[in-house]
């Protein structure tokens, strides 16, 4: 379905404090689910590696083959939480084994728990800052190649993972498909996340006039750089409906969908595109 049968809906991010237990972090996502399914959400939006210290030395110990249900606990976890909880999961991202490689991936169930779509990080972070910060992505994971658009319970969802976030064309790829709401769980670091966190979150709401969800790991999270956190819901344009701190929490608000319909109505800037233009731009160069 293109629009969600309810015009109005409550969406759970739950910013997790990681572990280097995995059994621990299971638990905490699932009771984090329970607590905003009970604040009346019927989407709950998990972090990025939620499972998993981002850190080459946990990822490889803690990934999962989501076809062996034995060694898939946090697969296991999200659709049977889903399931019980009666409501749309999109399930942050865990480590994928497939074959040799490693991927980022985002699960999202449906309100029965069942598998809906599975998103692999497209785009992977590297950064050289000297003095503060150097992380290598692709030295552990392999990038996914597909942009995941999925037809839910609560409506048609865009998924990114993170970096996937900085790229406007996946986001207007997902608008052009119809969906109403993308959703990336992230984890920005504290250098990038101060500076671009926020201030990416509203550029792709405001350009494609849709809500932006982004649920990241809290800042005492274990990994191998610090996170900024700010797990945050943004409107179509581009103000922010509501937001957390660094901490551990869960926020639980409100998703109107007929604010899209409204804004693309007041502002529509989407039928002023010129493609005639845009497609001669570069040629010359």
């Amino acid at each position: 379905m293109q629009e969600s049968s309810e015009p109005q809906l409550k969406i759970g991010l739950c910013q997790l404090s990681v572990t280097s237990d995995k059994k621990v972090n299971n638990e905490k996502a699932r009771s984090s689910i329970e607590y905003a399914s009970k604040q009346g959400a019927k989407l709950v939006v998990l972090p990025e590696l939620w499972n998993c210290p981002n850190s080459s030395d946990f990822i490889p110990l803690f990934a999962e083959d989501f076809e062996d249900e034995e060694s898939a606990s946090s697969f296991e976890t999200m659709s049977q939480v889903a399931r019980e909880q009666k409501i749309t999961v999109v399930g942050g991202s865990v480590p994928e084994r497939s074959g040799d490689r490693l991927y980022n991936t985002c699960c999202v169930f449906s309100s029965n728990g069942e598998l809906l779509a599975k998103h692999r990080k497209i785009h992977l972070f590297e950064i050289n800052m000297e003095g503060d910060i150097t992380f290598h992505e692709s030295d552990t994971f392999a990038a996914g190649s597909d942009p995941t658009i999925v037809d839910t319970d609560v409506g048609r969802i865009g998924i990114g993972i993170c970096h996937d976030i900085r790229f406007p064309e996946l986001a207007m790829l997902y608008r052009d498909r119809g969906a109403h709401l993308i959703c990336y769980p992230g984890a920005f670091n504290v250098s990038t996340g101060e500076a671009l966190w926020e201030l990416q979150q509203r550029a792709r709401a405001v350009d494609n006039q849709l809500f932006v969800a982004t649920c990241s790991p809290s800042r005492d999270s274990a990994g191998s750089y610090p996170v900024w956190g700010h797990s945050t819901l943004v409107n179509p344009l581009g103000e922010i409906v509501a937001t957390v701190g660094h901490d551990e929490s869960v926020v639980v608000t409100e998703v109107d969908y007929s604010a899209v319909r409204i804004t693309r109505e007041s502002l529509p800037i989407l039928k002023q595109r010129r493609e005639d233009v845009y497609q001669f731009i570069g040629l010359n160069e």
